[in-house]
């Protein structure tokens, strides 16, 4: 036991010089931690979850311990226009989508939106435990590209409609972490207009405190910025291309806003360290 203790401690030291001395390492140390606290976050809850099994307010334990994690990797939060949601009816969420660790972006916003249900990749659900916890929390799995992905959306405008769900989408499809979002795709917007329910656009500040191709991941501030609804009541099918046109630029114009200020920031605090 003596001898463990001495190797553990000297891994521990090592580490710990690692991530003081080269970036790189702590890109790596940082994304080991990630991952596996949001494991630790999604699957020790589980025995609570299975009192109620579905119910999207079964997130809310992990998502504080999500935060509590971001928080000791060094990213710090701030949400913007909460008065623009409105619990009383559902919603289509789009944000747009930049690392796996928009997944603290999630955990943000699962206490301030009510009746969350997230929609994400098939694959996840078979990344047990955490896929376990995300499918008792409610997740909607689907198979990118095939079609009964749209099949499953189409399901949800019913939950959106009659059960007031907020069905939370990166309508990108992929992550990337440059200055211009993604064309949208079409699936949300088809769930909206079904329903009847509004567009809610929530855009993330650009991570820049994050950089995968140098292999860096620093300290930061990320502003989520929850936007006025878009209201698709007398929509049609027919108006779906011009719906995605509204929201893309509108979230553009966010991120490009927003993502500008905390850039400037992030250089004042560097200039003064």
């Amino acid at each position: 036991m003596a001898a463990f203790n001495v190797v553990l401690g000297c891994v521990m030291a090592l580490l710990i010089i690692l991530f003081t001395i080269s970036s790189i390492a702590r890109y790596y140390i940082k994304f080991i931690l990630f991952i596996v606290l949001s494991l630790l976050s999604a699957s020790l809850p589980i025995p609570l979850m299975l009192i109620r099994p579905f119910d999207p307010r079964n997130a809310l334990i992990p998502a504080a311990l999500s935060r509590l994690t971001s928080r000791m990797l060094g990213i710090r939060w701030t949400v913007r226009g909460l008065e623009n949601v409105d619990d009383t009816r559902g919603a289509v969420v789009l944000l747009n989508h930049q690392s796996s660790i928009d997944l603290f972006v999630l955990s943000e916003l699962w206490p301030l939106m009510s009746r969350c249900t997230v929609v994400s990749k098939r694959e996840l659900q078979y990344l047990a435990p955490f896929g376990t916890a995300a499918w008792l929390w409610g997740t909607v799995f689907i198979d990118r590209g095939a079609r009964s992905a749209q099949t499953v959306l189409n399901q949800q405008s019913l939950a959106v409609k009659e059960h007031k769900r907020k069905l939370l989408l990166f309508p990108e499809g992929t992550r990337h972490l440059g200055d211009k979002l993604l064309p949208f795709r079409k699936g949300a917007f088809h769930v909206a207009v079904d329903a009847r329910a509004p567009i809610q656009p929530v855009v993330v500040s650009k991570y820049h405190f994050l950089d995968d191709k140098r292999l860096r991941f620093g300290s930061g501030e990320v502003v989520i910025t929850i936007l006025p609804k878009i209201e698709t009541e007398n929509l049609s099918k027919d108006d779906i291309p011009a719906l995605i046109e509204t929201t893309q630029m509108t979230m553009q114009e966010a991120f490009t806003r927003v993502s500008a200020e905390t850039k400037s920031r992030l250089a004042m605090q560097q200039k003064h360290d």
